[in-house]
C-alpha cells in the first residue's frame, strides 16, 4: 500500500540501528505503525512489537495480518476458502439490496452521482464484501482474528482499484487503467510465528504511559497534512458506519480529536517532548524527513533534552520521497535520531 511517508526503504537502516546500539532488546513499541511495514518487518527479526495507530483502517491491516502468527481456519464459518467466497460474490447472492450500497452510492458515478473514485461493478464488490463480512460477525461465524484478517484484506485490495493518485484527498477526472481491473481479496503476506505482536487504536498520548517496552520506535507525521482525509475513504470502508459526508470527495466530518499536534508548526514541538517523557522505554529511536516542520537541529536539541550524555546519534538517509503519480520524483533526507533515555 501507497502511503504517506512509508518505510519500505528504510527497514534494513532501522533494524540495523536497534540491533546495533540496543542490548538486550525484546520488546518494541511502533507508536506511529501506519500501514504496519515496520512493525511486521521487526516481528520478523524476532522482537515483540507493540504497534499503535489512531486511524482505524491502519489498525485493521496490522491486526489483520502482523498481529497473527498463522491464517486463521475459520471453523465455525462453513466455508473452506473464505476468501474465494468473497470474490465470487455478487449483489444477488449476497442478498443485499443497492440501496444499502454506501460506497456505491456515494463514491461511484451514476444518477446524480458525480464521485469517481471506483468503477460501479467494484464499488458494488467493495459494499457487499464488507456488510458479508460484518453479518458473519454478527451472526458469530468469524472470531475476533478471523473478522481482522478479512478486513484487512478487503482494505489492502481497494487501493488496486481505486481512481487515484496515491491518497483519498481526491480522484481523477479520468478513469485510471487500475480501476478496470476487477476488486480481489488475497492472502495478507505478513503473517509470521515469528515474534510477536499486539496492536493498538489509540492517541500516543493515552497510550504511552500505559505501556512499557525496550525501544520506542516512533514515526510520526513529519508536515501539515492531516492523515484522515487523505485516507477517508479508507477510514470509511473499515469502520462501515456510514458517516455523514460533505463535499465533492465525500469527506467525513473530523474534528480537533483527529487532528494530529505533529502537523501543527505551533504544537509540534510540544507534542515530541510529551511523547518521548511519556515513554516508558531505555532507547528511542525517531524517524523523521528532512522537509519536515521541525529542523533537524531542533528535533536534536528536543532529544538531547532527554538523551543519556554521549548516547545520541543523528544518521541521514538520502531515498526517493514518496511522490504521486504524475509529480515528480526527487530525493530528501531521512532523519533517524537515536538515544538512551535519561
Amino acid at each position: 500500500m501507497r502511503y504517506i511517508g512509508g518505510k519500505s526503504n528504510l527497514l534494513k537502516d532501522i533494524g540495523g540501528l536497534i540491533a546495533q546500539f540496543t542490548s538486550g532488546t525484546n520488546k518494541i513499541i511502533d507508536i506511529f505503525s501506519g500501514s504496519g511495514v515496520v512493525a511486521s518487518f521487526l516481528k520478523n527479526l524476532g522482537y515483540e512489537v507493540i504497534g499503535n495507530d489512531a486511524l482505524y483502517f491502519a489498525y485493521v491491516l496490522s491486526r489483520g495480518s502482523t498481529a497473527l502468527n498463522v491464517i486463521p481456519d475459520f471453523k465455525n464459518l462453513g466455508i473452506k476458502f473464505p476468501l474465494d467466497y468473497l470474490n465470487g460474490l455478487t449483489l444477488e447472492t449476497a442478498g443485499f439490496r443497492l440501496e444499502d450500497c454506501f460506497m456505491y452510492q456515494h463514491y461511484s458515478p451514476h444518477d446524480e452521482v458525480i464521485s469517481m473514485y471506483f468503477q460501479n461493478d467494484n464499488a458494488i464488490k467493495i459494499d457487499i464484501i464488507r456488510m458479508k463480512i460484518e453479518q458473519w460477525k454478527n451472526a458469530g461465524l468469524i472470531n475476533e482474528d478471523e473478522y481482522f484478517y478479512l478486513l484487512a484484506a478487503l482494505i489492502a485490495a481497494v487501493p488496486y482499484v481505486s481512481n487515484i493518485t496515491g491518497v483519498y484527498g481526491a480522484y481523477l477526472k479520468h478513469w485510471d487503467k487500475r480501476t478496470y481491473n476487477p476488486l480481489r481479496l488475497i492472502n495478507p503476506n505478513n503473517i509470521c510465528n515469528k515474534g510477536g505482536a499486539v496492536f493498538y487504536n489509540q492517541d500516543c498520548d493515552l497510550l504511552l504511559p500505559t505501556i512499557s517496552a525496550d525501544v520506542l520506535y516512533a514515526d510520526p507525521p513529519y508536515n501539515s497534512r492531516q492523515y484522515l482525509p487523505n485516507y477517508h475513504i479508507l477510514e470509511t470502508i473499515a469502520r462501515y458506519d456510514r458517516p455523514d459526508i460533505h463535499g465533492v470527495t465525500g469527506m467525513r466530518n473530523y474534528g480537533e480529536e483527529h487532528k494530529s499536534a505533529f502537523c501543527s508548526r505551533s504544537g509540534v514541538e510540544m507534542a515530541f517532548k510529551r511523547m518521548i517523557q511519556n515513554a516508558n522505554v531505555r532507547y528511542v529511536v525517531i524517524s523523521y524527513n528532512s522537509e519536515g516542520l521541525l529542523s533537524k537541529e531542533k528535533l536534536a536539541e528536543i532529544c538531547l533534552e532527554f538523551a543519556v550524555k554521549k548516547s545520541f546519534l543523528c544518521r541521514e538517509i538520502t531515498h526517493r520521497r514518496y511522490n504521486n503519480i504524475g509529480t515528480r520524483a526527487h530525493s530528501v533526507n531521512e532523519l533517524l535520531f537515536f538515544f538512551e533515555k535519561a
